[in-house]
């Protein structure tokens, strides 16, 4: 039931990336002025934004110009509202009932959920904006540092995990350092968006474990080495063809919040590490 919830809480949150997404790369307000038709300018009635439903009323068209309205809106309102309910289920996972009665208790899960998905959020806006214009916004990018740390700091302190705090230290100032040494030694072929985008998924991959932080880290490389493989051999790119990475950098940190501890642990078992 309370993924239920915050998954509905996710697609308003999806409603509200959507104009992130589009306004944020344009240097446009996110807050004024309100959504309007991007064929005829006609404002977007209060009835016609509601997520996915309006949508799906309208025929995916205006209701004044009836210009097409592109799938991507209803899509990421819909995929942001399955993401954030599948963050809640991850993070009520190990939570008992006797964890929720206790107020300190209840007060770490809920901060641990705060976090996860604001990262969520963040990472939804920034894979899109990084495949629509190869660029990581400074003003999504930086204000993560302070508001994750902060999260994560008063969720590891109300469980009684101080030790988290170390790992995530860890964390971001590896993939921070790491990141920064290869931009640095190839320029061109990282752009210095990925290595503040790095130091941000470090905090939260450190937190989740030393197996989450090891799995995420490499992750990227593999899939996003996989992908370009694919294409390469399916002539959709060329050796030089600019890819953006940060999609894969979000994609691989999710892989290893959600099963990094278990995938460590099965390649250390084939070497009888563990």
């Amino acid at each position: 039931m309370p993924a239920i919830v915050i998954g509905g809480l996710g697609l308003l949150i999806g409603s509200f990336l959507n104009v992130v997404i589009y306004r944020v790369p344009n240097g446009r307000s996110i807050v004024s002025p309100p959504s309007a038709c991007g064929s005829c300018g006609a404002r977007v009635r209060s009835r016609d934004n509601v997520p996915v439903l309006s949508w799906l009323l309208l025929r995916g068209r205006c209701r004044d110009c009836r210009a097409r309205i592109s799938a991507r809106y209803p899509l990421v309102e819909l995929g942001t509202a399955v993401f954030f309910g599948a963050v809640a289920c991850l993070v009520l996972a190990n939570t008992t009932s006797a964890t929720l009665l206790d107020a300190t208790g209840l007060a770490a899960v809920i901060l641990t959920l705060a976090a996860f998905l604001f990262f969520a959020a963040i990472s939804v806006a920034l894979a899109l904006i990084d495949l629509d214009t190869h660029r990581l916004p400074n003003s999504i990018v930086l204000p993560a540092y302070p508001v994750g740390a902060a999260l994560l700091t008063a969720a590891a302190l109300a469980a009684g995990e101080p030790g988290r705090l170390v790992t995530m230290a860890i964390g971001g100032a590896v993939l921070f350092a790491a990141y920064y040494a290869m931009a640095s030694l190839y320029r061109g072929g990282m752009g210095f968006g990925d290595v503040k985008l790095a130091g941000v998924i470090g905090l939260y991959l450190g937190w989740s474990g030393w197996g989450e932080l090891a799995v995420g880290a490499f992750g990227a490389f593999l899939l996003g080495g996989a992908f370009s493989l694919v294409l390469v051999l399916t002539r959709g790119a060329t050796r030089r063809t600019a890819i953006p990475f940060g999609p894969w950098m979000i994609l691989g940190a999710w892989a290893g919040i959600f099963a990094g501890d278990q995938i460590a642990t099965a390649y250390l078992a084939l070497f009888g590490l563990v």
